[in-house]
Parts: C-alpha cells; sequence; structure tokens
C-alpha cells in the first residue's frame, strides 16, 4: 500500500454543521508512504473517529476513503483484518494492553501473529526505551508512560507500509517521548513507511512533512 485518501470524507456527527473549519474533513487529502504527518485536532473535533475510519473499525462517513485505489467500503471484513495484521499498525491513545499478562507476553501475542520480529530485537526495543527490567512485570502493575512504551513495542512487531499512533506521548517526559519518537522513525524509515501522528495537545518534536488540523 502507498497511500491513504480522504476525498471530502465527512463523519455523520458533523453532518449538520455549516461552520467546520479543518484541513482533513470535507478535503482531498492523500497520505503517502514514507512520509511522517502529525494530524492535530482540539477535543470533539473527531481525532479518534479519523483513526477509527483509517483501521475500519467505523464507516459512519461520507465521502470516499481509500487506500491505493481501493474504495474502503469494499473491503471483506477478511481485508480489513489483512490490512491491519500486513499494512497499517496502530498504536492505541488507550493501549489495549492485557493488565494480566506481562510486557513480554503482550508483545509476542502480535508477535506470533506476524512472526515479524526475532527476540532478539523485541529485546533490543525494550532495552532502548529503558523497560528491560520490566519485560517480565505484570502490565497491570505497570505506569502509564510504560504501558505507553510497551504499546508502541508492541505496534511495531509487525510489518506495515503505515504506523498510526494515537496520542503516543500523552503520559511520558520529554526525554522519554524523544526516545519513543526516535525509535518509531528509525523502524518506520527501515520499513519505509508513513507515519502519522494524532494530538490534542502534546505531541512528539519530530520533522513533519505535513501538519493538519482536523
Amino acid at each position: 500500500m502507498n497511500t491513504i485518501t480522504l476525498k471530502n470524507v465527512l463523519p455523520q456527527v458533523f453532518a449538520r454543521q455549516t461552520d467546520l473549519q479543518s484541513d482533513v474533513w470535507c478535503k482531498d487529502v492523500t497520505f503517502e508512504k514514507g512520509k511522517l504527518y502529525l494530524v492535530e485536532a482540539d477535543s470533539g473535533m473527531g481525532k479518534s473517529t479519523f483513526c477509527s475510519y483509517l483501521i475500519g473499525y467505523r464507516h459512519d462517513y461520507s465521502g470516499e476513503l481509500r487506500f491505493d485505489e481501493r474504495l474502503a467500503r469494499d473491503f471483506s471484513i477478511r481485508e480489513w483484518s489483512a490490512l491491519r495484521q500486513r499494512h497499517i499498525s496502530y498504536l492505541f491513545q488507550e493501549l489495549r494492553l492485557f493488565p494480566e499478562l506481562t510486557a513480554w507476553e503482550n508483545v509476542q501475542i502480535k508477535n506470533r501473529l506476524t512472526g515479524f520480529a526475532s527476540d532478539a530485537q523485541i529485546e533490543e526495543w525494550f532495552e532502548r526505551l529503558d523497560i528491560s527490567a520490566k519485560r517480565n512485570e505484570k502490565v497491570g502493575l505497570m505506569s502509564f508512560g510504560q504501558q505507553q512504551r510497551v504499546a508502541l513495542i508492541r505496534a511495531l512487531a509487525q510489518p506495515y507500509d503505515f504506523l498510526l499512533a494515537d496520542e503516543p506521548v500523552s503520559h511520558l517526559d520529554d526525554q522519554n517521548g524523544d526516545q519513543m519518537g526516535q525509535l518509531m522513525m528509525e523502524e518506520a524509515r527501515r520499513q519505509g513507511a508513513g507515519v502519522i501522528i494524532t494530538s490534542i495537545g502534546k505531541h512528539m518534536q519530530l520533522s513533519y512533512d505535513r501538519h493538519l488540523m482536523l
């Protein structure tokens, strides 16, 4: 997959809003593989909705969403599953980790589906993010910031054309946020992937190719 295109997409919840000011909604926007994007929004402007559209969790919109030239509305459930497993990796804002499992086990759940990363590679990611000592600790006992780093490692443990990161540094200090940003971009470049970061406030300080207001 090389492009994600939104053409005149508008969430149904905004259908009657006449004064909508957005660089994304009701516009023609294309996200290209290999580029870095920041999609910033005020609260209530549809950031989570935007992410849900891109991974096929919601379809309550008018307009067109396309992956390359393929219309998203034509995707079967199986095709959406394949897209999330091989083409778009999603770092959830709410993380969606299993609190009763260890950090290592949470990552391996994803990695067993894809067979993408070696144990040595995953261990290196844990070390890079300063949570190697936490790998065998249950996620429910970790701080939210530590959980964010585990969630990033899980997101990296698959092949992808685009990495979609929703509020990736909301609970991290600048040092840990910088570590996450550096690792994220290194791995994206290694795969030649595009990166779309969303935020309603604090965001990674990176060299974005395009900054859009939702």
